[in-house]
């Protein structure tokens, strides 16, 4: 009897033995290393994802807010050896889809173990990117106010012409210009087109306005301003940012601002030149 209640308990514990084994062992995972330089704070909640792309299918590394160089994702072993690119998503406040956002900043292919992502293989390419800009106030009738807007075209002797170069953008993501009156960014508006009226005109006046991005800072100011005293863009830096499309902050530009300047002294028909602030940021994504 005693032989036979030892070799029950002894198949008990190998049976719990090898239940709890299995509980212990899940999937095979690895850890992926991500290097990029140029990643800045979002605001408003904000967070990154990332994304390995398996058969043509996202799937998450992970969401983070860190703006470190180097980060690491523990993921499947199994899907991150057949991962054929990794993807760097903004994803909106409160995100609960478990979908990728169409604001996808960065991506790259892997090449063996490593994948080199930059903002041109998904957003576009801003090597060779320029602006140009006229002070004016078209959409008022008072010519004291001219040194009050500011459009982004070029007057082309009198044939205007889109002033900036800049590259077609994908879906979930628009352009915006940005004027900063004693460190207050103002927005010109959000654009596709760079040769159409872009989206709003909170502060302009009721005159028809050019079909170009721009704004005259005539009427509504944000405070702690006051328009149209305080809207002079003599002197002011000008940029032009990359946006998520819906833009989760509608009050600071993205961090990435592909067209940077200064608006000098000179009203229409003088042009005002923007300059390529860089191409966003880069970086490698290693896999074991």
């Amino acid at each position: 009897m005693k032989k036979r209640i030892l070799a029950i308990g002894m198949i008990a514990m190998s049976l719990l033995a090898v239940s709890c084994s299995g509980d212990d062992d899940g999937p095979p995972t690895a850890v992926l290393t991500m290097q990029v330089v140029g990643l800045e704070t979002l605001t408003n909640n904000a967070t990154y994802e990332g994304w390995i792309i398996v058969e043509g299918n996202p799937i998450s590394t992970g969401k983070f807010t860190s703006t470190a160089t180097t980060q690491t994702f523990v993921v499947n072993a199994d899907q991150l050896n057949n991962a054929t690119s990794f993807v760097l998503s903004v994803e909106p406040p409160n995100d609960s889809d478990p979908a990728p956002s169409d604001a996808k900043l960065l991506s790259g292919n892997f090449n063996g173990t490593t994948a080199e992502v930059r903002v041109n293989s998904v957003v576009g390419d801003f090597t060779s990117v320029s602006g140009k800009f006229i002070i004016a106030s078209p959409t008022d009738m008072i010519t004291d106010n001219e040194q009050n807007g500011i459009w982004f075209l070029d007057p082309n002797g009198g044939m205007p012409v889109a002033g900036l170069d800049l590259p077609t953008l994908p879906q979930g993501w628009k352009y915006e210009g940005w004027v900063i009156f004693n460190n207050t960014p103002v927005s010109t508006g959000t654009f596709s087109s760079l040769s159409g009226r872009d989206d709003s005109s909170p502060f302009s006046g009721n005159e028809d306005a050019p079909e170009f991005p721009g704004e005259d800072f005539l009427n509504n100011a944000p405070s702690p301003l006051n328009f149209p005293a305080d809207g002079d863009v003599r002197g002011k830096e000008v940029v032009i940012s990359l946006e998520p499309d819906p833009d989760f902050d509608q009050a600071t530009p993205f961090f990435f601002k592909p067209l940077k300047g200064t608006a000098g002294q000179q009203l229409n028909p003088s042009v005002n030149t923007l300059a390529g602030n860089g191409t966003g940021p880069f970086g490698t994504v290693t896999r074991p």
